[in-house]
């Protein structure tokens, strides 16, 4: 548990003092949102934001909150308070359908395939929203880029699969929605430590394309290590935000999430 003050990790510019910093509006954002399960407050005023091209990477304890920072975003669960927005216009108020059209595609916690279509049915669910027949069949051809084994296996049942391609199959049906920003939730979850690098290589090639990514990853050192930025919650709270590099050195987080 972190015991400190809950200040921020200031952040190290580089920029003459009172020089003026011009920084670009984010791509995501949440503002103060608090969210309820009956009478159990899960999200306390929760704040965060994504910029165009990062990873960002949300750690902490199991129950921390984070799927439930993904699933309001995505619309599953609705805020009782604060504001989710999508390049400065509210999302938070419109069903999960629309936020998937708007253009936040979501690798769920546990993959949620279905198990008893194939894998490139499974892919055409994450474009049911889209009438682009070209784009579509781009996407395709990219996911299968990323992850040929797929290509292989696509008239394959998806119950069928391993676990860590069942997890490709996940993210490649959230990159079919061709999303502005891609949440990522546990990818590593279950998988051999030869398929969390190959899964982290992939998440990084995405990125690198382009693709803005919120990531929720257990293995806070491997989040880390891949994001630029990371929030740390705690119980419902953002305790710790700053660069990726400066979380890894932080005295707490060492303590509390890296076992050092």
């Amino acid at each position: 548990m972190i015991r400190t003050d809950m200040s921020q990790i200031a952040l190290q510019s580089g920029e003459p003092a009172g020089a003026p910093t011009v920084k670009p509006p984010p791509v995501l954002e949440l503002r103060g949102v608090d969210v309820f399960y009956g009478r159990v407050q899960a999200l306390h005023h929760v704040s965060l934001e994504v910029g165009e091209g990062e990873i960002v990477a949300l750690i902490g304890s199991n129950g921390a909150g984070k799927t439930t920072t993904l699933r309001t975003i995505s619309g599953l669960v609705r805020p009782a308070r604060g504001e989710v927005l999508l390049r400065g216009k509210p999302i938070h108020q419109v069903g999960a359908e629309r936020i998937a059209r708007l253009g936040i595609g979501h690798a769920p916690e546990g993959r949620r395939l279905f198990s008893r279509m194939t894998v490139r049915e499974n892919l055409e669910m994450g474009a049911y929203s889209r009438r682009d027949r070209a784009g579509i069949r781009t996407d395709f051809e990219r996911v299968f880029t990323l992850f040929p084994r797929m290509r292989e296996r696509q008239s394959q049942l998806a119950g069928s699969l391993s676990g860590g391609e069942q997890q490709m199959v996940a993210i490649g049906r959230a990159l079919m929605s061709d999303p502005t920003v891609l949440l990522l939730d546990e990818p590593s979850l279950g998988l051999a430590p030869i398929l969390v690098d190959a899964i982290f290589e992939v998440v990084r090639e995405i990125n690198s394309r382009g693709r803005t990514i919120l990531l929720i990853e257990q293995n806070a050192l491997l989040a880390l290590k891949t994001a630029s930025r990371g929030y740390v919650l705690e119980t419902g709270n953002v305790v710790l935000s700053g660069p990726a590099e400066e979380l890894l050195t932080s005295a707490d987080v060492q303590r509390a999430y890296l076992g050092m």
